[in-house]
């Protein structure tokens, strides 16, 4: 295969970037709404810190994307992921008194329920529950796989309060700006960007869908494998980046533009990594650093993801590299080392999926008629 046109896609890719990052700041709705995500980010690294969470970078994440133009929508949104979190969390909960606690049990759980969880995103009208669901299990699954000696309550009950924790601070923040900004100084009840594709009827039985399941769930049952061969930390890293990049609408799942998500992906995901490892370099454990150095991405990601020049995935992805590793959990033992463990866990994460992507390939979409 030749490499033309994937180095045209990074060409084209990188000049779209630069282009939109031009016209960084931008007054009014879309500074207010990049202000929205920052504000709603350090609110739930606040709360985390206080409820003492272990995934402090989870929860920002969490506030991050359930933010919406109106506190309806971000309302809705992370009820969904809430929901969605619980019922994962609940059901490794259950299980992990079921099966043994070994590495292929522990694979062969996160197959099954990672399969189905993964098919439902795709073909229900709650999708967004339906990832939360399959992702907090592997999180809390592996979690205790590389943990055996702590009860797997706690880290079900931690994964719980992390979205809960992210998704109050977002609420609160959208409740205030709807209130205030948005309806007496932008005139209007909200500036609506909606990404809300889990919309849809329900439809049982969709081929693609079933593959792109397939492929989410291999990959996510080769982390227990991983742990056992090689015993590498920061695994949840690798379930989380491998459940946001499955985590794209049907109907552009298959189809002649996955080449060009593919590499938006992998773009945004190393563009966080490096401005992550740079900022580790500059700040160190400053917590005053670290925190200018997440405003700044945070801000950044937002603009992209907001443009309107079809990139806005590597916004989404350049946040989520940047707030897992930028985001220590404990700001008195923040070490580069814990940021770099969680850089390996973002790579493992597409490392396992994109051979798997390859090796099972999607069926021909049909056409529309």
């Amino acid at each position: 295969m030749s490499h033309r046109p994937l180095l045209s896609d990074l060409r084209s890719t990188f000049h779209r970037v630069v282009h939109d990052l031009k016209s960084w700041p931008v007054r009014g709705h879309r500074l207010v709404d990049e202000l929205e995500c920052v504000l709603s980010v350090l609110l739930a690294v606040a709360f985390a810190h206080a409820l003492d969470v272990r995934h402090v970078g989870w929860a920002a994440f969490s506030a991050y994307m359930v933010m919406r133009a109106h506190v309806w929508n971000s309302f809705k949104r992370g009820a969904l992921r809430v929901i969605g979190t619980a019922a994962g969390a609940a059901l490794a909960w259950y299980l992990s008194g079921v099966l043994p606690g070994t590495w292929w049990a522990s694979s062969l759980a996160l197959l099954v329920v990672v399969f189905v969880t993964f098919y439902l995103m795709m073909v229900s009208p709650r999708g967004y529950a339906w990832l939360f669901m399959g992702l907090t299990f592997a999180m809390v699954i592996v979690d205790g796989l590389q943990h055996p000696a702590e009860p797997i309550e706690v880290f079900a009950w931690t994964r719980f309060v992390e979205v809960a924790a992210g998704t109050a601070a977002c609420v609160i923040v959208s409740a205030l700006s709807t209130l205030t900004v948005r309806r007496h100084v932008l005139g209007q009840r909200g500036f609506s960007m909606e990404y809300e594709w889990w919309a849809k009827k329900l439809t049982l039985w969709h081929p693609v869908a079933f593959m792109h399941a397939v492929q989410g769930a291999v990959a996510m049952a080769l982390i227990p494998l991983v742990w056992w061969l090689f015993g590498l930390q920061a695994l949840a890293q690798a379930s989380i980046t491998i459940a946001v990049v499955m985590a794209i609408p049907l109907h552009t799942v298959g189809d002649n533009r996955t080449r060009v998500k593919l590499v938006h992906r992998f773009v945004g995901c190393v563009a966080g990594v490096l401005f992550a490892t740079a900022a580790l370099l500059v700040a160190g454990p400053s917590p005053l650093a670290l925190t200018l150095f997440v405003v700044v991405a945070v801000m950044a990601g937002r603009h992209i993801e907001n443009g309107r020049h079809g990139i806005d995935y590597i916004g989404t992805q350049f946040v989520l590299a940047v707030l897992v590793v930028l985001v220590p959990d404990s700001y008195a033992g923040a070490h580069m080392e814990v940021g770099f463990q969680r850089v390996t866990g973002v790579l493992l994460g597409i490392a396992l999926l994109e051979p798997v992507r390859l090796l099972l390939r999607l069926p021909a979409p049909r056409a529309e008629g």
